[in-house]
């Protein structure tokens, strides 16, 4: 008796490949995403326009704080590399034990890279940040008699700290009116149309030129706070923001 023959489909069937799920793009290209629209679509702020940000920005908030925990330039110091890539909350849980140990350069080159990073193992990259840590420490004793230093090249000259990590300790520990763009600035930048860039870099130069002086000491905390709390990244809370009437995000959540 012969065998009936199968035809075998070579193509895939249509119903499977209707019910796959349309993938997801990761969080930094969403960022690049709305970034580039945002670059594309709006107009940077008029002078009078950026004033009046800040002035109800100073008005809500008179005398921002970071909110990183420390005690000293030299603890700041160490919060702010640590908090790379980490939050301002996780870095908080794990630095009073390490400052209650280490609160000087000399104390913490003592403590050792291997304690150090014991008692930063809940944050990210530690392993890198604890030999950072140390070894800035080292280089604090024997390069700037055990204190930090107050300048931006002898800060970024030290193992960990970047640009951003400068702009930062010169600002809260020595009163510069430095601004550090990390993620928040960067986004709140671009979105309201304050400060455009495709960079980091692009965007704090933008803010060098445009934020009026009698604002820039707090400029950075400002930003900083609006972009945590109000101008988060998945959906911005514009029906509480007091900037929204001047944004100039199209996708903003309330109307003008």
């Amino acid at each position: 008796m012969a065998k009936k023959s199968v035809r075998k489909s070579s193509s895939k069937p249509k119903a499977r490949q209707s019910r796959r799920k349309a993938k997801v793009k990761p969080a930094p290209q969403r960022a690049k995403a709305d970034v580039k629209a945002a670059l594309g679509a709006l107009r940077q702020l008029t002078a009078a326009e950026i004033d009046e940000v800040f002035r109800r920005f100073q008005k809500a908030n008179p005398a921002p704080k970071t909110e990183l925990k420390h005690i000293n330039p030299f603890t700041l110091l160490v919060a702010v590399v640590l908090s790379a890539q980490a939050t301002d909350a996780g870095v908080n849980k794990a630095t009073p034990a390490l400052f209650a140990l280490a609160d000087t350069p000399e104390k913490m080159a003592a403590l050792g890279e291997t304690r150090v990073r014991d008692l930063v193992k809940t944050i990210g990259l530690y392993r890198t940040k604890a030999k950072n840590v140390v070894e800035l420490s080292r280089r604090l004793v024997a390069e700037h008699g055990g204190e930090v230093p107050r300048t931006r090249e002898a800060l970024e000259a030290l193992p960990g700290v970047g640009r951003k990590t400068a702009n930062v300790v010169l600002n809260v520990a020595f009163g510069e009116p430095t601004i550090a763009v990390d993620t928040h600035i960067f986004r709140v930048g671009n979105r309201t149309g304050l400060a455009p860039g495709k960079t980091p870099f692009d965007v704090e130069t933008k803010l060098e030129q445009v934020v009026p002086a009698k604002y820039k000491l707090h400029a950075h905390h400002w930003l900083i706070l609006h972009g945590r709390y109000t101008c988060v990244a998945r959906r911005p809370l514009c029906e509480t923001c007091i900037i929204a009437d001047l944004c100039q995000w199209p996708g903003k959540t309330v109307a003008a």
